[in-house]
């Protein structure tokens, strides 16, 4: 039986008591319900966000863009993240191929701005994914909540839709490498987030069950509703704060939060 942790430890030494008198109760039950955390990467630790503005800003300075008539890189950056976020939701559903992905939101960033220049959108794609695994910003938290985790004998695992070695990469970048035992991305899985066999080769790779294990991530479709077609539990990681349409098992606004949960 796994009991809040808001009742049972103001009264824990009287209730542990009570329950090993009357029942099976074994105390670790509660502790140790889940074994395995998988974690997203982008977006839930790794500000994805605030280190593609960064590489952006140094894209859009070397190739002149100012001087083409982008005078707002703000704009610029805005229009890119509608394009990228459009096409990684194509992406993922499978009706477009990586190397797709990755010039053509430059491409369509672009035209947006009347340019339709496609030897540059793939060299900005080039530029743009040889800097973005070196970047290191995080989110607050990360790595206490990460060593917190492993401290209280948790294995941490990532479960990712990023290309292999970028978000490597990344981890390394960002000094993240070391808290997780497995990282499993979709190109190691040959499947992608929210698909069942992405999860299945995770727990499978991991050696974890469904029962013990969940998924902690920002996106609701990928990662929430994926996860929990695979029947694992689940935290959604609300950074920006938006209504969901999907009912996680746990919402969360701030990594320090998963200290009440685990």
């Amino acid at each position: 039986m796994i009991i809040p942790r808001c009742i049972i430890v103001p009264h824990l030494k009287s209730y542990l008591a009570l329950q090993l008198r009357t029942s099976n109760f074994v105390p670790r039950t509660y502790f140790m319900k889940y074994r395995h955390i998988f974690f997203d990467l982008d977006h839930t630790l790794w500000d994805f966000e605030t280190n593609a503005k960064e590489v952006l800003f140094e894209v859009y300075g070397m190739n002149g863009l100012a001087g083409r008539g982008i005078a707002d890189f703000d704009y610029f950056f805005e229009r890119y993240s509608y394009h990228n976020n459009r096409l990684w939701d194509r992406y993922t559903r499978g009706f477009i191929k990586q190397e797709e992905l990755r010039w053509k939101r430059m491409w369509f960033t672009l035209i947006d701005f009347k340019i339709g220049d496609e030897m540059l959108s793939r060299l900005m794609a080039v530029q743009f994914l040889e800097r973005l695994p070196f970047k290191r910003n995080i989110f607050p938290y990360t790595t206490e909540i990460l060593q917190y985790l492993k401290n209280k004998g948790y294995k941490l695992h990532l479960i990712t839709n990023g290309f292999e070695s970028i978000q490597h990469n990344k981890l390394r970048s960002s000094n993240l490498q070391d808290y997780f035992e497995e990282v499993i991305t979709s190109e190691s899985a040959n499947s992608l987030k929210p698909h069942p066999e992405i999860f299945a080769y995770a727990l499978a790779k991991t050696g974890a069950t469904k029962e013990e294990s969940i998924m902690i991530g920002d996106n609701l479709d990928a990662d929430i509703k994926g996860a929990m077609d695979a029947g694992m539990d689940t935290v959604f990681v609300n950074h920006v704060k938006v209504q969901p349409h999907i009912h996680a098992t746990y919402v969360i606004h701030h990594l320090k939060e998963l200290e009440e949960i685990f």
